[in-house]
């Protein structure tokens, strides 16, 4: 074929496309993260010849939204309002397709204790845990998990609030640290090893695993800074596992994501033991598309730009609830 001849068709897809909004920015703790992300998926749709508009969420109402007359939008949002199935919601409400997950399986992703208790019905690994809400003992969930474990808010994402509790008398501030965001706390089971991502793209049977990609971090510390604003954490893609360990990780990985109705994109976050068990930590169902962002690395591993990745998630957009018709 062609250069020419490919040049033309993919004009045709991206014309296919319409009017297409990316939404970004939003109102969650992980806004500057998503102002990156959107801004990275705007430049590389328009480059690609999309008709490709920024939107902000967290500036512009609803109404400006459904007065856009998007055909389609690119959800580059994270966390609360963008990842936690209100905006698939209000866009199912809209009738404007969108890439990612729905509304149910964007709220039960976003909720990593209701993730754990169904990865847990449906026999997948993932670490012991314990809820703390109001007036919980700390020290009866330290009996129960013991030390050192990780202490987090079940609804945030990037890291944020994210303690690793290594002694007892700092497990109480660590709690109050995450209750900062939220009302009730997620204290797990810490799993020593490898840390571990793996992309997955699609939705059903057809949902699919790119590279695994190790990630090691400064003194084991992957926080907020680590992933977006330093150059000093190692990326090691596809990670050198035995085959055996990556299909075990990569299965493991795309079960989490279809037991949750997961759809369009994702990534499964995993920590691999010593005796190389793997153990799910979170599905991330928006996941970041900046620079530092782990997918765009997977998929360049499987030999898919970050342009390309852009378009194969948009192909994928649409609205998932069937509007109800009367008899």
């Amino acid at each position: 074929m062609s250069t020419a001849t490919e040049n033309s068709q993919a004009r045709g897809v991206a014309a296919s496309f319409g009017r297409v909004g990316v939404l970004y920015g939003g109102r969650s703790a992980e806004r500057e993260v998503s102002v990156m992300s959107g801004t990275g998926v705007h430049k590389a749709l328009v480059g690609a010849g999309v008709d490709a508009h920024l939107f902000d969420t967290g500036a512009r109402t609803l109404a400006e939204l459904a007065a856009e007359k998007f055909d389609r939008v690119f959800i580059a949002l994270h966390g609360r309002y963008g990842e936690d199935g209100t905006i698939q919601g209000a866009l199912e409400l809209l009738g404007i397709p969108y890439t990612g997950s729905g509304p149910l399986a964007s709220a039960l992703a976003m909720d990593k204790v209701m993730a754990k208790r169904i990865w847990l019905h449906e026999g997948l690994s993932t670490p012991a845990y314990a809820v703390l809400g109001a007036g919980a003992d700390p020290a009866a969930v330290q009996a129960r998990l013991g030390l050192p474990l990780i202490v987090k808010p079940p609804h945030e994402g990037s890291s944020i609030g994210v303690v690793k509790v290594e002694r007892a008398e700092d497990l109480r501030s660590a709690v109050e640290q995450a209750a900062a965001f939220e009302d009730t706390v997620l204290a797990e089971q810490f799993v020593a090893g490898r840390e571990l991502t793996v992309a997955i793209l699609g939705q059903g049977e057809s949902a699919h695993a790119l590279p695994v990609i190790e990630v090691v971090a400064p003194e084991g510390k992957y926080d907020y800074q680590n992933k977006y604003f330093t150059d000093v954490t190692r990326y090691l893609c596809p990670a050198e596992l035995p085959q055996a360990t990556t299909r075990a990780v990569q299965q493991l990985a795309v079960a989490a994501y279809r037991t949750l109705g997961c759809e369009g994109w994702g990534r499964a976050d995993v920590m691999l033991d010593a005796a190389g068990r793997p153990y799910l930590l979170e599905i991330n169902t928006s996941p970041g598309m900046t620079g530092h962002s782990l997918v765009p690395m997977a998929a360049a591993a499987a030999g898919m730009d970050y342009p390309q990745l852009c378009i194969e998630i948009l192909k994928g957009a649409r609205c998932k609830v069937s509007a109800a018709r009367p008899s």
